[in-house]
């Protein structure tokens, strides 16, 4: 029995932050500066820490600024607007990311909403949203944003495809969904209250996944030859009693048989995802130093 490709996350995002770090050294050459990336985090979630301290690695890494600051997990919603203020009125801070999630003192829509559009690298806020519904340049998020370079990657035009989203949240499902229709394609945005799921995932070309259920997605139900990405991550109990494991959405094994492709669960979407906050930092930093924006590849 022949199986499907599975889509190498980490070598696709390790080319496309060599690409940024590239971009950076022609943007340092041209502005005399780095582009620079704040990263807040509230509290001290382990989960948070450990997403924060990689992002600033990676930062590093890519030749930008990186600027991380911390605010215990009493503080008000009022101190973190006023951290936030700051960082937009500072012009060595091209994009700001607060890391979710937030303590629950802290309404999370009012601090995207005070982050300024044109440093919103995260592309949460509404304004960015809007945009993209609007077929209109701004940040897009990350995530669903390196779905579909692997997609355009692996598959090249999407133009006629059709695709399915299963997820609506507006961190992935929603903007994927925009996305996918501005390249052509067919839409259907399906959750888990859509009647007949199988059926609809079964006429797909293009499936993504991101509605946080672990391996909730048949391998039988996929159409021969789609092409799926997989953005969940669930963690669920190991064979080997009191470990846990990382799967996806997709029951990964059930659908290897059918498909042309899919991104596995860790090292498919992940990584993309902070790959793609660098080049968000990086269009960032060319639109406040007035340059325009022309690395190949991203």
């Amino acid at each position: 029995m022949t199986t499907g490709e599975i889509i190498d996350g980490k070598a696709f995002a390790a080319e496309v932050r060599a690409r940024v770090a590239e971009g950076v050294a022609a943007f340092r050459a041209k502005a005399a500066r780095a582009p620079g990336l704040a990263v807040v985090l509230v509290g001290e979630d382990p989960a948070s820490a450990v997403y924060v301290r990689s992002k600033g690695k990676a930062t590093r890494e890519a030749g930008m600024e990186s600027f991380a600051h911390r605010l215990p997990a009493e503080a008000s919603q009022d101190d973190l607007i006023a951290l936030v203020e700051r960082l937009n009125t500072d012009g060595a801070v091209d994009g700001i990311l607060v890391q979710l999630p937030l303590p629950k003192q802290i309404d999370e829509r009012a601090v995207i909403a005070a982050i300024a559009p044109d440093k919103d690298v995260d592309g949460f806020h509404p304004e960015n949203a809007g945009r993209l519904a609007s077929g209109l340049d701004g940040f897009v998020p990350c995530t669903p944003l390196g779905c579909l370079m692997m997609l355009k990657d692996r598959l090249g035009d999407l133009s006629g495809l059709d695709a399915v989203v299963i997820g609506r949240s507006n961190i992935v499902g929603k903007p994927m969904a925009q996305l996918l229709l501005g390249e052509s394609c067919t839409v259907t945005i399906a959750h888990s209250r859509t009647r007949n799921l199988p059926a609809v995932i079964g006429r797909a070309d293009i499936i993504v996944a991101a509605v946080g259920r672990p391996q909730m997605i048949k391998g039988d139900w996929i159409k021969p030859g789609a092409t799926v990405i997989d953005v969940g991550i669930n963690r669920v109990p190991a064979e080997e009693e009191g470990k846990t494991r990382l799967v996806g959405d997709v029951d990964f094994a059930g659908a290897l048989p059918h498909v042309a492709a899919i991104t596995p669960v860790p090292g498919g979407v992940g990584p993309m995802t902070i790959a793609v906050l660098l080049r968000n930092t990086l269009v960032a930093a060319h639109r406040h130093a007035g340059l325009p924006f022309e690395v190949e590849g991203l």
